[in-house]
């Protein structure tokens, strides 16, 4: 098969196009003949080698994938071959034209979702969700959320989850023209961070409580500030490092209101779990109805991956970028 290999880190050069023998499922796996993978930010800081969770090189990138099901490995029931699913490969595998998932997470996809939406929903869609429910608790009326970059994929995706669920968001970003997109789907106001003072404008628009939650995948300096516009006994999720790593004075900053912090990764939630199929319940019906929109920003063959990862990196994307391959 063709696959995207990453054999040492650094700049999207990195990224070749190199044949590989197929992948063959293990007990409670399963082989997908893949449609498209999804691209996220993750993918970037991997190839860097800055990721926080380990990862081992040479790999195989991708970590979201849809396609359809073409060998099950031992002890696997409830799914067949043929049947289209999307996945979430947690180590990594779907740059490539077949790929080993876990039997446990595969979301199998009802007739009216097209495999480039379901290869660009699952890790975004489904991160949004549980911060807002299984973290948080469920937002709602009365709720007011601060979703930093709010013009990238789970920024999107936190923005209409909530909307739909009655609470309010704001939000902030660093690009001019990415805070359409967020505003459309319901935001009530976006910061644009180079020329406006987020803090103050935060502070002003809930008349000085902070916001009951916030989420941020910045780190670094943003993260740090974040804390002062969030209420006494607030929330606050950290989901990501684009900026740096957070500053080791968390302690330091959600004492003086009782707040609590919580850093997230898709993969610590249990794909066997109720939780998890809540959350993909949940999503699905979004989708179907026409309440939660997935933008696709992009299609790249398997040989433009390179491309792919400098036109995320550039941080004018405010949707999905997808690779598709030519299986």
């Amino acid at each position: 098969m063709k696959a995207v290999v990453i054999h040492a880190t650094g700049g999207p050069e990195q990224l070749t196009l190199t044949e590989l023998p197929d992948p063959v499922p293990g007990p409670g796996e399963v082989l997908l003949e893949v449609a498209y993978a999804g691209c996220n930010w993750a993918d970037t800081q991997v190839r860097l080698g800055i990721y926080p969770h380990l990862m081992t090189y040479p790999m195989v990138l991708g970590f979201e994938v849809s396609g359809t099901v073409a060998a099950l490995g031992p002890g696997v029931s409830g799914v067949k071959i043929g049947d289209r699913v999307a996945a979430f490969p947690e180590k990594g595998g779907a740059y490539a034209e077949k790929c080993v998932a876990s039997a446990a997470g595969l979301i199998v996809l009802p007739d009216g979702i097209a495999l480039d939406t379901a290869a660009a929903f699952p890790i975004q869609a489904l991160t949004a969700y549980h911060m807002l429910w299984t973290i948080y608790g469920g937002v709602g009326p009365g709720d007011t959320v601060l979703v930093n970059a709010i013009g990238g994929g789970v920024g999107l995706m936190c923005t209409q989850l909530a909307v739909h669920a009655g609470a309010t968001v704001i939000g902030t970003t660093g690009t001019p023209g990415k805070e359409a997109r967020a505003l459309e789907y319901g935001a009530a106001r976006v910061v644009l961070t180079k020329t406006e003072d987020f803090e103050a404008v935060v502070l002003d628009f809930t008349r000085g409580k902070g916001v009951d939650l916030a989420i941020d995948s910045y780190g670094a300096t943003m993260l740090d500030r974040t804390f002062g516009v969030v209420k006494k006994l607030g929330h606050v999720i950290s989901i990501g490092e684009a900026e740096g790593q957070p500053f080791k004075n968390i302690r330091e900053r959600i004492l003086p209101r009782s707040q609590t912090f919580t850093r997230l990764h898709l993969g610590h939630v249990d794909q066997g779990s109720p939780e998890w199929t809540a959350g993909v319940e949940h999503v699905l019906d979004g989708i179907l109805a026409g309440w939660l929109k997935v933008p696709i920003e992009g299609v790249f063959p398997l040989a433009e991956a390179a491309d792919m990862h400098r036109r995320i990196e550039a941080r004018h994307v405010a949707g999905k970028l997808l690779l598709r391959t030519s299986a």
